[in-house]
């Protein structure tokens, strides 16, 4: 252990070990089941990572001191080999959970455990739990330097860059070259310790960054005693294959004392936003290629736990822009297109999986009808108000089938927790008896406006609590509602001067599968879904957004 500290911009080296009393080791340990937890230390042993996590080996010349082998509890293996064989024994048999951390933690490695074992650890955590983190998806997205005749153009020698909405170009990607290039907007004062794993299952790579807020990268800063450790942040962000988009999850502690011990961190919350916007800004900065290629991140309003349905929004195959009922269209098999202008023999979603099988497709007409009659007369007979239900939901099925396609099944494996909407459509008239609504919610609404900008540079709502994720996206929306008048006064909608009332309307949805549930109500007749709007299907993508004219946006154009 280093006895002096000096403070550096250098990286803290994945060598460094921290003791294994620390509360921090204790919580990353055993939240592991027991066979996640021996296929970690195995993972350990492997012959190029021992340098990484090199066990407490029993060495020549303790070998001859037999004394303390009858003392110690857990005898020391001769040799990584041994030591990995005996992890295999326990890895065979039954036993306790307990046993393994005992092992781990005052046997072979009682001398600590290094960053990159606790990265390995936590790793195999969101392995085993995949629903675990919180991500939100961005974009990728180049950027151009503004022409003079533009309005965002600047006059000084500072040019002001725009998005390039034209260009198709994404930046290459190395790890060590972007690790470098990030450590590089690190601050002097935070150390970060940076890891990269191939996921199990998923096309992604997966980054791992544990950041500690100490300018020092020695082990003086990782003692249980120390403040610096108990509030570090750790959070991943996934590199999906062949997309220009990329997944940051929200920062979580490491300690189990979490922020506010020791009087250190009283705001854990804002440190948690200053940890994301300085990976935010250090990301797109990594990326680029100065002068030339600069890259910056647009938020696409996608947030859930469930990398499956990521990956399927924001990934690299067809169904980034074929969501709900336009899914099947995805499908590389299917030869059908919506842009044909001869309708198929055989429209895809034309019967439902109830009625034919694919025993059926090949018989004739005649025997196709005996087959029908067959199996009406074995059923019991109906009252026609039975009858007419029975009809009402087959024709739901079929209108699920049609709004939501291959899409939103309880089984697949892509849910959505959580959906957040704003509605602002204007009513179609603005009657006598509203002009009091309508005057008290624009009073209202300037309200607002002055607390979230109080001349002193604060917002918020009146400098107290935080605004929530709805307000922010009306909030960025706000830009574009001149540009909606002028549209509606243009197509007749409305006339000009004419007074609108838009009531401010937030629908939540909550649940492990949102868009699932929504489809088993369609199937259900209890939505009607030949009159439901497109975005409660799925179809646009986004789990954030406000819907004005009848049309949803994301937060600042984001989306589909």
């Amino acid at each position: 252990m280093s006895r002096i500290s000096i403070p550096t911009k250098a990286r803290l080296p994945s060598t460094l070990r921290v003791d294994p009393s620390h509360p921090a080791v204790s919580k990353v340990l055993n939240r592991l089941s027991r066979s996640s937890l021996i296929a970690v230390v195995l993972d350990w042993l492997k012959d190029e990572r021992i340098p990484l996590s090199r066990p407490y080996i029993r060495q020549r010349h303790e070998e001859e001191e037999d004394e303390d082998d009858d003392d110690d509890f857990y005898p020391l293996a001769q040799s990584v080999p041994a030591l990995r064989e005996l992890y295999q024994d326990l890895q065979a048999r039954k036993g306790s959970k307990r046993e393994v951390l005992d092992r781990i933690t005052e046997g072979d490695w009682r001398h600590g455990l290094s960053l990159y074992q606790l990265a390995i650890a936590d790793l195999q955590y969101l392995y085993d739990h995949p629903t675990s983190q919180k991500w939100t998806a961005y974009r990728i997205v180049a950027l151009k330097t503004a022409t003079k005749n533009d309005e965002n153009a600047a006059d000084d020698d500072d040019p002001k860059l725009d998005v390039d909405k034209e260009s198709l170009t994404i930046p290459r990607f190395h790890p060590s070259t972007f690790l470098q290039s990030l450590q590089e907007t690190t601050l002097p004062d935070v150390k970060a310790h940076y890891s990269f794993d191939r996921h199990q299952s998923l096309p992604i790579l997966l980054l791992r960054i544990f950041i500690l807020d100490s300018p020092y990268n020695t082990s003086l800063s990782l003692q249980a005693g120390g403040a610096t450790f108990d509030i570090a942040r750790t959070i991943y962000i996934a590199f999906p294959d062949d997309s220009p988009h990329i997944y940051i999850s929200k920062p979580q502690t490491l300690s189990s004392s979490g922020p506010g011990q020791n009087g250190s961190a009283a705001g854990g919350g804002g440190e948690s936003k200053s940890l994301r916007s300085l990976i935010l800004e250090g990301i797109p900065k990594a990326l680029s290629r100065p002068p030339h290629q600069r890259y910056t991140l647009k938020s696409t309003n996608l947030v859930t736990k469930n990398l499956n349905e990521l990956l399927e929004r924001r990934g690299a195959t067809r169904t980034n822009s074929a969501g709900g009922g336009w899914s099947i269209y995805a499908d590389e098999s299917v030869k059908e297109s919506p842009l044909d202008t001869v309708l198929p023999l055989s429209p895809p979603l034309s019967v439902t999986d109830d009625d034919s099988s694919s025993d059926e497709d090949d018989e004739l007409p005649e025997e196709k009808e005996r087959r029908k009659k067959e199996r009406a007369a074995k059923r019991p007979p109906m009252s026609p108000a039975s009858k007419r239900d029975e009809k009402a939901l087959k024709r739901a099925r079929l209108v699920a089938k049609g709004r939501f396609g291959d899409s939103a099944r309880v089984d697949d494996g892509r849910g959505v927790e959580r959906v957040d909407i704003v509605i602002e459509d204007a009513f179609p008239s603005a009657p006598a008896a509203w002009d009091v609504a309508l005057a008290t919610s624009r009073k209202r609404r300037r309200q607002e406006e002055e607390d979230i900008d109080d001349g002193h540079g604060n917002t918020g709502r009146g400098g107290k609590g935080r605004k929530s994720t709805t307000d922010l996206t009306l909030h960025g929306e706000d830009d574009d509602e001149g540009e909606d008048q002028e549209q509606e006064e243009a197509s007749g909608q409305r006339k000009e001067g004419e007074p609108q009332w838009r009531p401010n309307i937030k629908i939540t949805f909550h649940g492990s599968h949102v868009f699932a549930g929504i489809r088993q109500l369609v199937e259900r007749g209890v939505i009607d879904g030949e009159r439901m709007p497109g975005w409660m299907t799925g179809e646009e993508g986004v789990t954030i957004g406000v819907v004005r004219n009848g049309r949803i946006k994301g937060h600042k154009g984001g989306g589909l």
